[in-house]
């Protein structure tokens, strides 16, 4: 993507990709009125990479005026071809112009200043403006943005609200646009929200007026650039060595596996963790409506859900892909988060053979997540009664793995509970591991997630794959045997 083409995309202007004219950005209360100027003209450039904070004296206003003066200047002289995707190359390029203008027009910064004034500019040129800086501090986890003028990070899982602001809700818009455009989406009053994601995989929800009464709402949870690894867990104190030995195990048996949790309690991450224990040599079909999976394996065929165009057509669901993957010779089918009518041809899949499959739901109990899941399946429009999605579920599913985001921000693997089986109308279930929380020390939840004594009945299908887990993975006695 040329420069020239990143810029008129920022402004709302120019083609998205696929070479379809994208649609204008909705007009805003309290927007100003769109500059004028053709495809020559880059002084319209600056109202769209301005970056600013509210101006309350004098200085602030010179120092805008001054940062307006540079970056406008600065656009003019970049040559409009340049490949953006080379961003090393283009901010070396950016670089040495801004400072031959400093030089031609004798403005004399601080170290400091010519630092600030030169990284708020790139970042409106390369980035995402505002929120460049904190998607690039690593301790953060999520950045939310409720309008131009409020907006608050997550950091070690508390909210904090960040002295950063946008210039208007134009301005919020405009880097709204430039992450969704690139995917083929859109966002505008007839379609006013949208699920998209960065180019590390971060997950991103915009939500914009008449839906939003405090303009442009942007939420984007980050994703590690290294993904968060199973020592790495057992260190933050989010699960026992115990318990990933039996999960582990689970999942090279191929057993299928849903991973259920609140908003923000790490499903994801699990999920992310878990696909790791599936062997090399099998074939893994990821189905998500934004793609933030970061499996490792070479055998990977990543689907990606696609909402309908501006006429209302060419959509392709979760469900299609669910459908579609079957025709693919999976070996494992692993869908990012089931949410609707797809949970049926999920649990269908489960039960015709590809087991190993795994997906997340948002629940706050294992018993919640399989009320949860016979809700989903009546969405898929089928008239079963709820005896029949019942054993569905007992026959599909083996083992839920419930996680938690706790009141210290932290999140943990609270229960590890196997589905045994049905007696009468009911799905029986089994809890094999439990947190047991056993203090606080400093603010900080203390327990671990202990056996229960209890040993799983698809023990048979673990040691049929040729492992053997001692019996004190459970909590039984090394004399007891089983």
């Amino acid at each position: 993507m040329s420069l020239l083409r990143r810029i008129e995309q920022s402004q709302g202007g120019g083609q998205q990709d696929g070479g379809t004219p994208s649609s204008p950005s909705p007009k805003l209360p309290g927007s100003p009125p769109p500059s004028s100027g053709g495809d020559g003209s880059r002084l319209s450039s600056l109202q769209a990479r301005r970056v600013s904070a509210p101006i309350t004296s004098p200085q602030a206003g010179s120092y805008f005026d001054l940062k307006t003066r540079v970056q406008n200047k600065l656009l003019a002289e970049i040559d409009p071809s340049m490949d953006a995707t080379k961003t090393d190359e283009v901010r070396r390029t950016i670089q040495d112009l801004f400072e031959q203008i400093l030089s031609e027009e004798n403005i004399v910064l601080s170290r400091p200043e010519r630092a600030r004034l030169f990284e708020q500019i790139a970042a409106e040129i390369l980035g995402l403006g505002p929120l460049q800086a904190l998607l690039e501090d690593d301790t953060i986890t999520e950045v939310m943005v409720n309008g131009p003028k409020n907006i608050y990070i997550e950091r070690k899982g508390k909210l904090h609200r960040v002295p950063i602001t946008f210039e208007n809700n134009d301005h919020v818009m405009r880097i709204i646009d430039r992450i969704v455009a690139p995917l083929g989406r859109r966002i505008d009053e007839s379609s006013p929200y949208v699920d998209a994601r960065l180019q590390d995989g971060s997950r991103v929800n915009a939500v914009i007026p008449p839906i939003s009464l405090v303009g442009p709402v942007l939420t984007i949870r980050k994703f590690s650039k290294n993904p968060i690894t199973i020592d790495q867990m057992i260190q933050f104190g989010s699960i026992t060595p115990e318990a990933v030995q039996f999960l582990k195990a689970c999942v090279e048996s191929r057993l299928n596996i849903v991973i259920s949790g609140g908003t923000g309690s790490g499903k994801t991450t699990l999920l992310n963790v878990l696909s790791s224990f599936i062997p090399s040599d099998e074939r893994i079909i990821t189905i998500e409506n934004a793609a933030e999976l970061q499996l490792r394996q070479e055998h990977v065929v990543t689907l990606e859900s696609r909402p309908p165009n501006i006429e209302g057509r060419g959509e392709v669901s979760i469900r299609d892909l669910v459908i579609n993957s079957l025709r693919m010779r999976p070996e494992r089918i692993i869908v990012g988060e089931c949410r609707g009518g797809e949970t049926l041809d999920m649990l269908q899949a489960m039960n015709t053979g590809h087991d190993g499959s795994m997906t997340t739901a948002h629940a706050n109990t294992p018993r919640d997540a399989i009320s949860r899941i016979e809700t989903m399946c009546l969405m898929a429009g089928m008239d079963l009664p709820v005896r029949a999605i019942r054993e569905q579920i007992a026959g599909a599913v083996d083992v839920i793995c419930q996680s938690a985001r706790m009141r210290d921000g932290s999140r943990k693997v609270v229960t590890i509970t196997e589905i045994s089986g049905m007696e009468g109308d009911v799905i029986t279930m089994t809890d094999i591991f439990v947190f047991e929380q056993t203090g606080t020390e400093n603010g900080r939840i203390i327990g671990r997630t202990r056996p229960t004594g209890l040993r799983p009945k698809f023990m048979d299908k673990i040691e049929a794959a040729g492992i053997h887990l001692p019996p004190s993975i459970f909590g039984i006695g090394e004399r007891r045997r089983y």
